[in-house]
């Protein structure tokens, strides 16, 4: 078993695709890094998503534009990790069924379009022909964005892992953070590490990490479920991600089966009184798939924050950098905010 060094630059706190991505930056950077992960690389939220990066984001074009740069460093992925990424282009469809939502959609394409982020409004049909599940009668328009691919998440982990450990990071896992102490010796069951900076990408656990710290990231981790449905009676091509604005349903093929979710149940709702709630949703927007059996596909822990804006930044008076609050959506983003809490280490 590896023993903890006595010191480094920066010790990142978390393993996941945040984590990974920091580590990567730093070490790249000439910044001794070290990572802690209190399971296996990639065992948190990076395995429990849809599988999809993305650049449009409808009420923030902020983590539009992370995505952005985030899809490019990803294309160019193979080339500074060493791992190829199989990126599969699928496309994002966003329902619109009101004219408020139609009307918002419209002020938000400046702002959109300013952060490089490519999309565009199409009608119900031109919607239906790219997903024939959809009906028509049920959607005013829809948001069109190219810019959608599947990956596995997983992979993004490995690879920025692999290319961390290259600049000399040292990773840990199975190597839960128990203290972090005023002077920002890290403490852990296998030993102590005192670090210049300290970078919080714990996920959900960042609230309870950051806390260690007498830092405040107001965050309360929630958990998602993710459905499938039983295989559709009649075969369908591959659809592009395609959600519902007002309620959040979202829905892609998975192999031989359609992959959705709808966050949880509401406070005081039972489960089945939610799976109810989904498969009528459901039934509305997509016809075909009325009736259809629904079966838990996977859950896991997101870190939500205020306003589902992630949190990154650096903390005014003592050297802890934080990332996260993404939603579920730190696939999307990761590379953008390994390079920034770079930046920030380095500025300071």
């Amino acid at each position: 078993m590896s023993v903890l060094p006595a010191r480094a630059d920066a010790v990142v706190i978390g393993g996941g695709v945040i984590g990974t991505s920091a580590a990567y930056h730093l070490a790249a950077a000439g910044v001794d890094t070290v990572l802690l992960e209190r399971g296996i690389l990639g065992g948190g939220s990076s395995a429990h998503t849809a599988g999809m990066v993305r650049t449009y984001f409808p009420d923030d074009p902020d983590a539009g534009q992370r995505a952005v740069r985030s899809l490019n460093a990803y294309q160019d992925f193979a080339r500074d990790t060493a791992t190829p990424l199989a990126l599969k282009q699928l496309g994002l469809l966003v329902l619109l069924t009101d004219e408020q939502q139609l009307a918002e959609f419209e002020a938000g394409c400046p702002a959109q379009r300013a952060a490089g982020v490519r999309v565009g409004l199409i009608s119900a049909r031109e919607a239906a022909e790219r997903n024939p599940l959809i009906d028509e009668r049920a959607v005013l328009a829809a948001a069109w964005s190219a810019e959608a691919y599947h990956v596995d998440g997983l992979d993004i982990v490995r690879g920025y892992a692999a290319a961390a450990r290259n600049h000399g990071a040292r990773l840990f896992t199975h190597t839960p953070v128990t203290r972090i102490d005023d002077d920002n010796t890290v403490h852990t069951p296998r030993g102590s590490v005192t670090a210049d900076t300290v970078v919080c990408a714990a996920g959900s656990w960042s609230g309870e990490v950051a806390s260690m710290a007498s830092v405040d990231l107001p965050m309360r981790p929630r958990t998602i479920e993710m459905l499938f449905t039983d295989v559709p009676p009649s075969p369908h091509r591959e659809l592009p991600m395609t959600m519902h604005a007002a309620s959040g349903l979202r829905i892609r093929t998975w192999k031989d089966r359609i992959l959705l979710g709808m966050g949880m149940p509401q406070a005081g709702e039972t489960r089945d009184a939610w799976l109810g709630r989904v498969a009528g949703r459901l039934g509305t927007l997509f016809p075909a798939l009325d009736g259809i059996g629904l079966h838990r596909a996977w859950t896991g822990d997101f870190d939500p924050s205020p306003g589902n804006s992630p949190f990154i930044g650096a903390h005014p008076t003592r050297r802890f950098l934080y990332a996260a609050g993404f939603t579920g959506a730190g696939l999307c983003q990761a590379p953008a905010a390994g390079e920034k809490l770079r930046d920030l280490l380095i500025a300071k």
